[in-house]
């Protein structure tokens, strides 16, 4: 498989700009983290629990706040956080979710509410703060959630994941309408992402070689990948974009029937 934290060739087109990515201690949060500083971006990270060390690049580190992104006052106090220590926010990378499996037939309410909570009001809640600051800003903003496929296929297993994920895209098409035209607001929608820990999420490296094998593209997306997207999506190059998803699967997933009738 590929590595996950490649070096990166990357110019500044950010120059200071001020950007949050929530869940960025880590995996793929902290690869966008990463990805932003070597783009001369000042960034801010969050997390329930302090990382034993923060995503850097060249001579840049995040600074990290301490926040639980469901809880709509942390979710506010994250922004004002930023805005008063950056002087503004121009950029939010709504990352923190995930679910692990639990079968919906017997998975406990309040199993299904807390996935649902972190994976779809969670990002509400901390886009609504955002976007109070940027709509005072005379540049405005933008915004984008980190989606998933699970969202536009069926999702077995993560069944409620799935659904708040669906409901992302959908919240983000309406935010759009809403808030622009100071705000853009943008979907990224992985499929599978190897992280520096696959095996929590893949099983063993024989399993995840075979998962991505399934992968037309033949490799998982790596952090960097993901990261190339929102560096696109938040810069000037996707100024009319807003309202959009940008699907990063590799090419996607072969239809079920090819395992019994192989395309000719």
């Amino acid at each position: 498989m590929q590595p996950v934290d490649q070096p990166r060739a990357v110019d500044q087109p950010f120059p200071e700009a001020r950007v949050v990515v929530t869940g960025g201690t880590r995996g793929i949060g902290a690869g966008i983290a990463r990805a932003f500083l070597h783009a001369g971006a000042r960034v801010l990270v969050c997390g329930r629990t302090e990382p034993a060390a923060l995503p850097a690049a060249d001579d840049r580190s995040a600074v990290f706040t301490q926040a639980d992104v469901r809880d709509p006052e942390q979710a506010r106090a994250l922004i004002a956080t930023v805005n008063k220590r950056f002087g503004g926010v121009d950029v939010v990378i709504s990352n923190a979710g995930g679910s692990p499996e639990a079968a919906a037939a017997t998975a406990s309410p309040r199993f299904h509410a807390k996935i649902i909570e972190l994976n779809l009001t969670a990002p509400l809640h901390v886009a609504q703060a955002a976007n109070e600051v940027m709509q005072a800003q005379p540049g405005g903003g933008s915004i984008v959630m980190i989606g998933s496929v699970s969202g536009s296929r069926p999702s077995p297993g993560t069944a409620a994941y799935g659904a708040a994920k669906a409901g992302l895209h959908h919240l983000v098409t309406s935010l759009a309408i809403e808030w622009g035209p100071k705000v853009r607001i943008n979907t990224v929608v992985p499929g599978f992402v190897a992280t520096e820990s696959p095996a929590e999420v893949y099983g063993d490296e024989e399993t995840a070689a075979a998962i991505a094998a399934t992968v037309p593209l033949q490799r998982m997306a790596t952090p960097d990948d993901v990261a190339d997207a929102c560096l696109f999506l938040a810069s000037p190059q996707a100024a009319y974009i807003s309202g959009a998803s940008l699907t990063l699967h590799g090419g996607g997933e072969r239809p079920a029937f090819h395992r019994v009738r192989p395309p000719s």
